[in-house]
């Protein structure tokens, strides 16, 4: 009997919030193996070696074999599981950040068709995949080798996507023009307004070209931001909580403490206590 194996890094810092990995690997499933249902908080792309399985996601069930690619997106229940008698082999790559989403919409892949059959450069995919792998470590310049590898990765996908009407490449160049704004201004106490008003759309056009590229509204993206750069801020700095909160744009702490707790599910302080100091 053919041996199973599953080789697995998970990243225990995202040091950089344009796009990190979150986790990388590779695995030869036992016949069966399942995952799910359950809901990710990163997205997950699997491209598959050989064998083959069945992706459940949205109510709908995609059988998926050997040069298959399948994604899944945050906060999004889904389950896969190998086949009994010939279960896949695949590699895997996790990842976060703010540049993830508007890559990913310039692929083949949405929510609708959230897999790409026959992947085109599927083998270099998987190389590249196993690159991340290969500089895997908990240092910083793990952190931006691996970045830099999946970068490289992504853009094959996007080599080999179709080309996206003149009406998408516009949505999604206003949905670019928001993250660059609210990437250099997060700091401030900036509103939805002022963002609409840089990119040169109303409000509620703002509001529908994000919902439909990040699946999110400005707001709440902006929101994100903040907290991933107070995440990096309460395990790097000796700053007070006042001090963070008045750095990411928020005039009053105690909403800070509040928008942390919903997002975290802890208290700023309590976050902080529970990692291991780095400065």
């Amino acid at each position: 009997m053919e041996e199973h194996y599953k080789n697995s890094y998970k990243a225990t810092e995202k040091e950089l919030v344009s796009l990190s990995v979150y986790n990388v690997g590779c695995q030869k499933c036992d016949p069966g193996y399942q995952w799910g249902p359950g809901v990710r908080d990163h997205y997950l792309i699997h491209y598959i070696i050989a064998g083959k399985g069945v992706y459940q996601t949205g109510g709908r069930t995609h059988a998926l074999a050997a040069g298959d690619c399948f994604l899944v997106y945050p906060d999004t229940e889904v389950l896969y599981c190998a086949d009994p008698s010939d279960p896949w082999e695949y590699a895997w790559v996790g990842f976060t950040g703010s540049d993830a989403a508007i890559i990913l919409q310039a692929t083949n892949f949405s929510r609708k068709t959230p897999y790409i059959r026959n992947t085109p450069y599927g083998e270099e995919i998987k190389r590249q995949i196993l690159h991340i792998y290969d500089a895997r470590g908990n240092e910083f310049e793990h952190a931006v080798a691996m970045t830099g590898r999946l970068y490289t990765a992504l853009s094959l996908f996007m080599h080999g996507a179709r080309k996206k009407s003149d009406a998408q490449n516009t949505v999604n160049g206003y949905v670019q023009k928001g993250i660059e704004y609210i990437s250099s201004n997060y700091s401030y106490p900036i509103t939805v307004e002022d963002i609409a008003a840089y990119v040169g759309l109303s409000r509620s056009h703002l509001f529908r070209s994000f919902q439909t590229v990040l699946g999110v509204s400005p707001k709440e993206y902006l929101t994100e931001q903040r907290i991933r750069q107070s995440c990096y801020l309460l395990e790097h700095s000796a700053l007070s909580i006042t001090a963070i909160a008045n750095s990411i744009g928020f005039d009053n702490s105690l909403y800070f403490s509040k928008t942390f707790r919903k997002k975290k599910g802890m208290s700023p302080t309590e976050y902080r206590k529970a990692l291991p100091k780095t400065f």
